[in-house]
């Protein structure tokens, strides 16, 4: 065997991080975990609560973290346009190929970069959702999206440039997939991460295996036995579900993930909420078969793994489903790194996204490039030092034009918004953690947002942003 140790990455999309340790009634009145693997792996290792993305959109989120660069520096900024600096900016798989390393790729395909991913080194294997679907057309069965496309879409005006134009997105209508679980997307990829990782016994080379599973992404087709598993009138709903923070900005309202919310009940959310769950459970159960299977090859305590999500889903709090927004069920995302030694800890401070890749570098012992947005928890993990204290970045431009926009930044117990079109947003995180209560507008607040005002206006203007901050007043 090799002396480098392996990896396994595996992102999901669309997870929140309060999935890790969240319980909800099963069918028969107990208390079921959502996601009884991810909450070993945990305590295992090393697991980050507070992690937040750099963007609360899949492409921009997944592009940024797999290139170590901010959207606004790496150029992708939407889910459908690239820019044109995105070629020149390299990604993780390809520092892992260069440093001997065989590389997979199993799952959906949103890195935007030029040469596409695929065509920037020799992959040892790859499958993506075109692969997914022959496999069903193989097997004879029918995939919902050829012929209920449009019943698992709601349309609605989207801000284009200041233009309201006619778009359409996934909605809240849940139904039965109408195959076995074993055949749904997810399985299908991570049965495929299992014959990579039996593949691998034979070599004496090191290999690191990207998974990027897309549950739980809507449209909410889910399989049994997981579409009944949490019955919705079991489901305990957080408090602020349909709830308008005091103090929101007006123009929330316009905004992409309050149009997809609005009008449904609290029973809707409870379906919601139930068949949300239940895909998260699916890819639980298919990551522990993915553990089940470096354990039997005995590769579980030679290799790094690493477990994120792109972004989160609002889930009806402030009356708001989705991702596209700046609060805290949007952008913070459940984050644990397991390292072959064992180190097991949980840290509390806030982290980014861009921090993992060139944490995960040095921890395989590669070269960090140092033009990288991230920092290295390295020194935390392997060292034991002590947290740094750290401010935290997220940037939201529109999808998929330039439209709605926000900038946030994070630092210890407060979270500071700002929209170059409506008042700003300031929430003691602390003190309110549903962001309940606009303080951006509180005299005795003053001090802080100015603070963190200066501070998000200097970040952004060192990493690329266009977007012009007023002064404060």
């Amino acid at each position: 065997m090799n002396n480098l140790p392996n990896l396994i990455f595996i992102m999901s999309d669309h997870q929140r991080a309060d999935s890790i340790g969240m319980t909800q009634l099963g069918t028969n009145g107990r208390p079921i975990p959502v996601c009884p693997t991810l909450n070993q792996l945990a305590e295992e290792g090393i697991y980050f609560p507070r992690t937040y993305t750099t963007c609360p959109l899949c492409v921009p989120a997944r592009t940024a973290l797999a290139t170590g660069k901010y959207p606004t520096r790496n150029g992708v900024v939407f889910n459908d346009w690239q820019g044109e600096r995105a070629e020149d900016h390299l990604t993780i798989h390809q520092i892992l190929y260069e440093s001997g390393y065989d590389v997979a790729h199993i799952g959906v395909d949103h890195i935007q970069v030029t040469p596409s991913l695929k065509e920037r080194i020799n992959f040892a294997k790859w499958i993506d959702k075109f692969d997914h679907q022959r496999y069903l057309k193989d097997i004879g069965l029918t995939h919902p999206t050829i012929k209920k496309k449009s019943t698992f879409k709601r349309p609605i005006r989207e801000n284009h440039l200041g233009r309201y134009v006619k778009k359409a997105y996934s909605n809240t209508f849940c139904s039965v997939w109408n195959g076995s679980a074993k055949h749904f997307k997810d399985s299908y990829f991570c049965q495929q991460a299992i014959n990579f990782l039996k593949s691998q016994t034979k070599k004496n080379q090191p290999f690191a295996l990207f998974l990027y599973l897309w549950a739980p992404h809507p449209p909410f087709w889910v399989p049994e036995p997981y579409q009944t598993l949490f019955p919705p009138e079991q489901i305990e709903l957080p408090c602020n579900i349909n709830k308008v923070s005091m103090g929101e900005p007006k123009n929330r309202r316009h905004g992409i993930a309050a149009q997809l919310a609005e009008g449904l009940t609290e029973d809707e959310w409870r379906q919601v909420w139930s068949a949300h769950l239940g895909l998260v459970r699916l890819a639980d159960d298919g990551l522990s078969k993915v553990i089940h299977a470096l354990k039997q090859t005995d590769q579980f305590d030679h290799s790094l793994i690493v477990y994120t999500s792109d972004h989160g889903d609002h889930l009806g709090q402030h009356r708001m489903y989705q991702k596209m927004e700046m609060y805290e069920q949007a952008i913070c995302v459940p984050t644990i790194i397991r390292s072959p030694d064992g180190v097991s800890k949980r840290l509390e401070q806030p982290i980014s996204h861009l921090d993992l890749m060139p944490t995960i570098l040095d921890l395989l012992d590669c070269n960090v490039p140092d033009n990288l947005d991230g920092r290295s928890l390295f020194p935390i993990i392997a060292k034991g030092q002590q947290m740094p204290d750290q401010s935290v970045y997220c940037q939201y431009s529109g999808n998929p034009k330039l439209g709605d926009i926000r900038r946030a930044i994070i630092r210890r117990r407060y979270k500071y918004i700002y929209d170059p079109n409506d008042r700003p947003e300031l929430y003691d995180l602390q003190k309110d953690p549903m962001e309940m209560i606009n303080r951006a507008g509180d005299t005795d607040f003053f001090n802080i947002r100015q603070e963190l005002h200066q501070d998000l206006k200097s970040w952004s203007q060192k990493h690329g942003d266009w977007l012009q901050f007023d002064e404060i007043s």
